[in-house]
């Protein structure tokens, strides 16, 4: 199927927004939670908003600012979906995120018996993000999203780009995302172009195959699955480790560049590999213009690196896993002040990053990502190994890096990121939201 018939059937006016369009790099913007209590009350506040919903038709047009909505299982239900339409959904995103523990590796510190305690509760209905590029224009959709009636506003998390311009580790994000096929963009040198059914329900995915729910596909079309995920941020604890584990202030940066597979500013090791090149790294037509098939053992970029993780290119070539029908789509915002540039201990503040991954299969995607890829290292030779920065590192966790004549083996990894909690929504098409609202 060719990407113009793709881009005659994607019905950008019924996909919301985030799901197909970035936001910009500079943004401010909320998550906001809400319980359902008057059902009634809050369809007719649901309809107020529906007109205020950003499509990925209009993402780019100007406006003072977007907003998506969402809902999780419970959310559904007390609105009114039909049994046998909610029976369709899958058992992962009927049980929600807390329950799924033991298969995301949320144990010890991450334990939804730490999370914030709304977090896990069933009480979460309804979750609205709002951005802007100019902080003095949230006022109005905060407005819209606060005068909502029916519903008690359970949790709001204020976001933004930090100060420097990076995520609070010090890394530029949000530098690779799959090109989905027939959404009119033209992918860039080493992008992945992927099936639009892996991201968009009722559409062809990479098997030829239609994504549907079957007994609510009508709703579903147009729609994707969400996970929602807030990991405060060690900084301090990161840079004591990388200090500690360092000869010098350079091999720090190199050590950092080795945990996550690119340079802080974002200049993949891949493409320079003995020092950080920022020029290009601000060059969109190479800066994720690699693969690994010349370094099958890491030497360059460790096989165990982030960036090596999430998303193996050709690595994975002589195996029977096929990566594009893992990835997902991330969108990444920023909570909280960033540390003091040299601060090696943790000031009480909160900080820390707010993901959240979409695809239409919770299990196949962001679950097998995080469950393999991510928190063991058996694919990639690694054993017990984790993600040096995301993984659930508890103090006792090895990090190898590859090298001639000997390798260096970091040891004790901590855990860098926490999470603070998490769930499972469902980002329907705007028709959906409206048969919600009625």
């Amino acid at each position: 199927m060719t990407d113009s018939v793709l881009d005659a059937t994607l019905e950008f006016d019924d996909i919301q927004g985030t799901l197909l369009r970035h936001r910009p790099d500079r943004y401010f913007g909320a998550y906001i939670l809400y319980r359902i209590d008057d059902p009634a009350a809050a369809k007719s506040s649901l309809d107020r908003v529906l007109p205020h919903i950003t499509s990925a038709a209009d993402w780019e047009e100007p406006r003072p600012f977007t907003l998506n909505i969402v809902f999780t299982f419970q959310g559904l239900r007390a609105l009114g979906l039909p049994p046998d339409a909610l029976e369709s959904f899958p058992t992962e995103f009927r049980l929600g995120m807390a329950a799924r523990k033991q298969i995301l590796g949320d144990v010890g510190a991450n334990d939804p018996s730490n999370w914030a305690p709304v977090f896990g509760s069933e009480q979460i209905h309804i979750g609205v993000v709002i951005s802007t590029t100019h902080e003095d224009a949230l006022q109005t959709p905060l407005g819209l999203a606060q005068n909502m009636r029916g519903v008690t506003m359970l949790y709001k998390l204020d976001v933004g780009a930090p100060s420097t311009g990076r995520e609070h580790f010090g890394y530029r994000d949000s530098i690779n995302e799959p090109s989905i096929i027939g959404s009119g963009r033209t992918p860039r040198p080493g992008q992945d172009s992927i099936m639009p059914g892996e991201f968009v329900l009722g559409y062809p995915d990479e098997s030829g195959s239609i994504r549907a729910l079957k007994g609510a596909e009508s709703f579903t079309r147009n729609g994707s699955f969400l996970a929602f995920r807030q990991l405060h941020c060690d900084v301090a604890a990161f840079r004591r480790f990388l200090r500690a584990n360092a000869r010098s202030k350079d091999d720090e940066e190199l050590i950092a560049a080795k945990i996550m597979g690119r340079w802080r500013s974002g200049a993949p090791l891949m493409l320079a590999p003995e020092r950080d090149d920022p020029q290009l790294a601000a060059d969109s037509e190479r800066v994720d213009n690699f693969v690994y098939e010349s370094d099958p053992r890491g030497l360059v970029c460790p096989l165990g690196s982030h960036i090596r993780r999430v998303n193996p290119r050709d690595g994975l070539r002589d195996t029977i896993v096929d990566p594009k029908i893992h990835r997902v789509l991330r969108r990444g915002a920023a909570y909280g002040p960033v540390l003091p540039e040299g601060a090696l201990e943790d000031d009480g503040v909160e900080r820390g990053i707010v993901f959240i991954f979409m695809g239409t299969s919770l299990a196949q995607q962001f679950e097998f990502v995080q469950q393999v890829w991510i928190n063991n290292g058996d694919f990639v030779g690694l054993g017990r190994e984790k993600d040096p920065l995301v993984g659930s590192n508890d103090g006792t966790g090895t990090y190898t890096i590859p090298a001639l004549p000997v390798r260096r083996r970091l040891t004790g990894l901590p855990g860098f990121t926490i999470v603070r909690g998490g769930e499972y929504c469902f980002l329907p098409g705007l028709r959906a939201v409206e048969w919600l609202a009625s």
